[in-house]
C-alpha cells in the first residue's frame, strides 16, 4: 500500500482537483447566486477538469520493471484504484457544497455525468496501457478526452450528452450518460489484464530427433 500511494501521480491529480475547487467556488463570488443552468455548466466543466486529472491515474514510470513481477496488472490496478477512490468522492462532495443551493442543479444527473467523464478518462488510460508500451499514458489520454469533449459540444442535444433539464430530450440524455458509464467501465475491466502471448510458431514440418537429426513430421 505505501509504495502504491507514493507512486500515484500526485502533481497532476492535485492540480486538477485544485482547479476544480476554484471553479466551483467562483460561483459564490457574485452578490446574487447564478441560476441552476449556469450551475450545471460549472459542474460539467469542473467534472471535466477532474476527469482530465484522472487520465493520469495509471501513469507508472516503473511499468517496464513491475510488468515482470508476480503481481499482475489487474491486481496492481485494483490496488491503485482502491487506495485513491475515496479521494475523488470527497472532492466531488466538496464541489457540490461549494455551489450555492439556488445554483446547484439536481445532484443525481450531475453526479452521473461526472462519473461518466471519469469512466471515460480511465477507459482511455486503460486502452493506452494495454496497447502501447508507454509508461506514462496520462497526457495522451487527457488529449483524447479533451477532444471527445470538444466533439460533444458540437453534437445537437437531440443526440448528444449536453442537454439541459428544459430540453424534451433530457431523459434520453441521462440514458446516454448511463450507457457511457457502463461501456467505459466494461472496457476498463476487459482491457486491464496483460495481453496473452501468442503460441510460438513452428518453422517447417520437421522436428529434431533425440540425437539432433531431423525427423519428418
Amino acid at each position: 500500500m505505501p509504495p502504491v500511494w507514493r507512486g500515484l501521480p500526485w502533481r497532476e491529480l492535485t492540480t486538477a482537483a485544485g482547479l476544480g475547487l476554484l471553479l466551483a467556488g467562483a460561483t459564490r463570488l457574485p452578490d446574487h447566486a447564478p441560476d441552476a443552468e449556469l450551475g450545471r455548466l460549472v459542474l460539467r466543466l469542473t467534472a471535466l477538469i477532474g476527469a482530465l486529472g484522472l487520465a493520469f491515474l495509471l501513469d507508472d514510470p516503473a511499468r517496464n520493471t513491475t510488468a515482470t513481477t508476480p503481481v499482475g496488472r489487474p491486481r496492481r490496478t485494483v490496488l491503485r484504484l482502491a487506495v485513491f477512490a475515496p479521494l475523488p468522492a470527497l472532492w466531488w462532495a466538496a464541489v457540490l457544497l461549494l455551489i450555492p443551493a439556488p445554483t446547484r442543479p439536481a445532484l443525481g444527473p450531475a453526479t452521473l455525468e461526472a462519473a461518466g467523464m471519469a469512466g471515460a478518462a480511465l477507459a482511455l488510460a486503460t486502452i493506452a496501457v494495454r496497447f502501447t508500451p508507454t509508461a506514462e499514458v496520462g497526457r495522451g489520454a487527457a488529449i483524447w478526452l479533451g477532444t471527445a469533449a470538444a466533439v460533444a459540444v458540437l453534437v445537437p442535444n437531440r443526440w448528444g450528452l449536453l442537454g439541459t433539464s428544459q430540453d424534451p430530450y433530457w431523459a434520453a440524455t441521462q440514458v446516454r450518460w448511463a450507457v457511457t458509464l457502463g461501456a467505459t467501465v466494461t472496457l476498463s475491466v476487459l482491457w486491464t489484464p496483460e495481453p496473452l502471448r501468442g503460441r510460438p510458431r513452428r518453422h517447417g514440418s520437421r522436428r529434431l530427433g533425440p540425437s539432433g537429426g531431423r525427423l519428418s513430421g
